[in-house]
């Protein structure tokens, strides 16, 4: 054992060296950019950033090859917080959490620190992640090779429960919000069976309903709209100057040194299981941060900067975790680790023990390009952190038409069809409405991303195991903590006095934003009677799920029709949501909320249809003159500046660098 520390320690040693030399940095520092560009923009993963580094590296030496890739994984969940924080736009799926603590505090005018605590967790997170990674490689064929199907099913019925901590006070439509989403990411055809499940005949969505346009539309579309709607700048005003933000941002990650030890090691371990993606680790973390921070159910989601710290250490830890199954046996996390996993094998490395033996070397220097990846990245980022700081006081009329086709871009990397702006459209209704009348959004998206997984988890498990897979050690003990984490609140809300009393003379109120109740009853309803029809395997997850929308949704909207709540004042019973305004903004009366959200919904349909009549690249620029001259009254010369400044960006990066095809137009067909 002393030798094979002394070996393990000295290929580290010169491993660092190999990588120290500057023709291997520079490589390393150019997939550092190129990562921390890719994270800023929406929709745009790692997947496109390994498709496009990918091809120069086959004639490249190894170490400088990995490098640059690693550096670009690396780094884009330390970027992709810039637009979540600043505006409430996930740059990537793995920085939802991140809206719902950064946006608030960007309005109470703390861009800066919220950034620097976001890049400083990252980095902490990141170096956890690396050194996890290191740690464990010797080690780890006997812990990966005890995680089976059983285990990965608890663990994803784990992340379920954390719909009642994301939920709030709310715990029953935090319930229904969650089985919506399952019930969205059903939609499809079944792998067990091949049957198809509501696609309606429509080849789109027989491929399942892709999760970017729907991350978009529940997350970024509501927060602009909420911008269009009280026209004004995000941050009425700033509380620090940029570099006393930063200098808070760090003392925050650093008072806070637990949490960050904790998610990073969380994100370590849950990225060292395949198909945990990153959308699902961040919820992990912030759920757990919810949990166990002091205070934390008072103050998350109002702008609580361990709401960031939580999630981002998770997410880069994550990166470190994801390549030990990949060096150990070869099982990628992912699309993207896939694409690296055949970059490694165009080198003539083959992923297993020869990768801890023989190559040890090549091993280290992956893990040290992680470690360094992240110091560049978040030190590009700390230096640029307070001139991104300062677009959360530019003027609405400004920032929107920029912001608005770039999600559209992004949300058409879902499967680039036309479908995909359909389903953000939709998904931007839902979640306005679902914002405006406090419902909680995440445990949605948490349903969508897990349901899946658990339905088909579950398949194999009972194939394979039988009732077996239930008395599996590692399986108890996660279904116990599953348990604990979801009947906590219910049990709290129980016996803390918060039950409600019935209304006398049998009165019932029954209230206009009561219908959302009666549209997630309805869409539950018919899909739980149309999956009866279905061969058994297929109709088995839909039916549970769909009962139990059901149920939880009328015993929902029965306490509210017919029960006094507690809380008169209606504080008690919402759930986990971002404020629809900041704490300096004048309420609006409700017809001139409704007319200006129907507004903004028009100029994303305008923007749609100028898409289907002569193409997205030409009706960027005309979309962006024409609110900028109708909305804010902008100049003639500041419009078409920045009408041509983001048409050039969309054409040149999309078309030319990776080289997307466009939603089909009637003008294309002529042409």
């Amino acid at each position: 054992m002393h030798l094979l520390n002394d070996a393990t320690l000295a290929a580290a040693g010169h491993a660092l060296s190999i990588i120290l030399q500057l023709n291997r940095l520079v490589f390393l520092v150019l997939g550092v950019v190129v990562g921390l560009a890719i994270g800023l923009l929406p929709g745009i993963g790692g997947l496109t950033g390994f498709a496009l580094l990918v091809p120069f590296t086959y004639t490249m030496d190894p170490y400088a090859a990995f490098a640059m890739l690693l550096g670009m994984a690396s780094v884009i969940t330390t970027s992709d917080v810039i637009p979540a924080v600043l505006f409430g736009v996930p740059g990537h799926a793995a920085s939802q959490a991140t809206v719902l603590d950064g946006l608030p505090m960007t309005k109470r005018g703390e861009a800066s620190r919220a950034l620097s605590a976001c890049y400083m967790s990252s980095l902490f997170g990141g170096l956890i992640g690396a050194i996890i990674l290191a740690v464990s490689l010797p080690l780890v064929r006997p812990l990966v090779l005890a995680i089976a199907t059983p285990e990965m099913l608890a663990l994803t019925i784990f992340g379920i429960s954390m719909v009642a901590a994301l939920s709030g006070n709310a715990p029953l439509r935090g319930v229904v919000a969650a089985s919506f989403g399952i019930l969205i990411g059903m939609i499809g055809t079944n792998v067990e069976t091949g049957q198809l499940r509501w696609t309606g005949n429509l080849l789109y969505l027989q491929d399942h309903v892709p999760i970017v346009p729907i991350i978009l539309g529940i997350f970024a579309l509501p927060e602009l709209c909420e911008l269009a709607i009280r026209r004004s700048a995000i941050a009425g005003n700033v509380q620090f100057s940029s570099r006393e933000g930063m200098r808070h941002g760090v003392m925050d990650s650093v008072r806070n040194w637990f949490l960050v030890l904790r998610c990073g090691g969380l994100g370590a371990v849950l990225g060292a299981i395949p198909g945990i993606t990153g959308a699902v680790t961040d919820w992990i973390a912030y759920g757990h941060a919810l949990q166990t921070a002091k205070g934390a159910k008072d103050t998350f989601t109002k702008g609580d900067v361990r709401g960031v710290i939580a999630p981002e250490a998770a997410n880069n830890a994550r990166e470190g975790g994801s390549l030990v199954p990949m060096l150990a046996f070869g099982v990628p996390g992912g699309a993207a680790q896939a694409i690296l996993l055949g970059a490694m094998m165009v080198h003539g490395f083959i992923p297993g023990p020869d990768m801890l033996t023989k190559h040890l070397a090549v091993t280290y220097s992956m893990v040290w390009s992680i470690a360094l990846a992240n110091i560049f990245g978040a030190g590009l980022c700390f230096l640029l952190s307070g001139q991104f700081a300062k677009v959360s006081t530019l003027r609405y009329s400004v920032i929107l038409p920029v912001i608005m086709p770039i999600i559209c871009v992004g949300a058409y990397q879902g499967s680039r069809s036309w479908g995909d702006l359909f389903v953000l459209l939709i998904a931007g209704l839902i979640g306005w409405t679902m914002k405006r009348l406090k419902w909680a959004r995440p445990p949605l998206i948490l349903g969508l991303v897990l349901g899946v997984l658990m339905e088909r988890y579950m398949s194999i498990s009972v194939m394979r195991y039988g009732a077996d897979w239930l008395t599996r050690p590692v399986v108890l003990v996660l279904l116990c903590l599953a348990a604990l984490v979801f009947f906590k609140p219910l049990v709290k809300v129980a016996v803390s006095g918060e039950l409600a009393r019935l209304r006398p003379s049998g009165r019932i109120v029954f209230k206009l934003e009561d219908l959302v109740y009666v549209f997630f009853i309805g869409v539950g309803a018919y899909m739980l009677v149309t999956a009866q029809s279905w061969l058994f395997m297929a109709r088995i997850g839909p039916t549970v799920v769909a009962t139990i929308l059901v149920a939880a949704g009328t015993v929902s909207l029965a306490y509210k029709v017919f029960f006094i709540p507690a809380h008169a004042s209606g504080k008690g019973g919402h759930g986990i949501h971002m404020d629809v305004a900041s704490e300096h903004d004048q309420p609006l009366q409700t017809k001139v909320v409704l007319a200006r959200g129907i507004r903004f919904f028009g100029w994303f349909a305008a923007f749609l249809i100028g898409t289907a009549v002569i193409g997205m690249v030409a009706t960027v620029p005309l979309i962006i003159v024409a609110f900028m001259r109708v909305e804010g009254r902008e100049s003639w010369k500041l419009s078409v500046i920045l009408a041509a400044c983001v048409t050039l960006f969309v054409y040149g990066f999309f078309d030319q660098i990776i080289h997307m095809p466009w939603p089909s137009s009637l003008l294309g067909s002529f042409i």
